[in-house]
């Protein structure tokens, strides 16, 4: 009986959002804020002809119900800034993956506040899409074409990601067809020989 109890605590325990601000980072002034731009192909494909045709990424409602946003917050003094953009990925719109190389870093100003804040974003390659998380019942998420994510996203510097992020992916994708290419090109030299 005791086991069981333990493993529920430990269950209601993830499940809790961080919050207060008293062990944010800061610098200059500026609140320092993470998160990432949760992405997936359609039907797992990452080899389809143009990227943004197969390309899902996930979008949140924001805490007001007022628009669509990448998931983001603040980044704690305990925590790296991937593990951060991950936690904050997890707690606001129920989803892991793998963190990939940070898409770059923007200064805007907080609505709320008023004050300046730098945001960094990461793709997050999901790999698990869950059915419980901290926010659950705080917000909608929604996985939608790059195209519909531009349209409804409420942050311009969250849609100056979004274009990294598509030209990154398909960089990758035009490297690994021509990397496929020479492959080709070789083993057909080889077997002319």
């Amino acid at each position: 009986m005791a086991t069981a109890l333990v493993s529920q605590e430990n269950v209601v325990a993830s499940l809790v959002s961080r919050t207060g601000r008293h062990l944010q980072r800061y610098e200059k002034g500026r609140r320092q804020v993470v998160g990432c731009i949760p992405y997936r192909y359609k039907n797992g494909n990452s080899n389809a002809s143009e990227v943004e045709d197969e390309l899902e990424v996930l979008v949140i409602s924001s805490q007001k119900g007022k628009g669509k946003l990448f998931p983001k917050g603040g980044w704690e003094l305990d925590e790296t800034i991937t593990q951060a953009a991950s936690r904050e990925t997890y707690e606001e719109a129920g989803v892991k993956g793998i963190v990939e190389p940070q898409l770059g870093n923007w200064t805007f100003q907080s609505r709320a506040h008023g004050t300046d804040y730098d945001g960094y974003l990461f793709p997050l390659r999901v790999t698990e899409v869950l059915d419980f998380w901290p926010e659950k019942n705080n917000r909608q998420r929604i996985w939608m074409s790059v195209d519909e994510a531009r349209e409804c996203c409420q942050r311009g510097w969250m849609k100056e990601a979004l274009d990294v992020l598509v030209d990154r992916l398909a960089s990758r994708q035009q490297l690994g067809e021509e990397e496929m290419g020479s492959c080709s090109a070789s083993h057909q030299a080889k077997s002319n020989l």
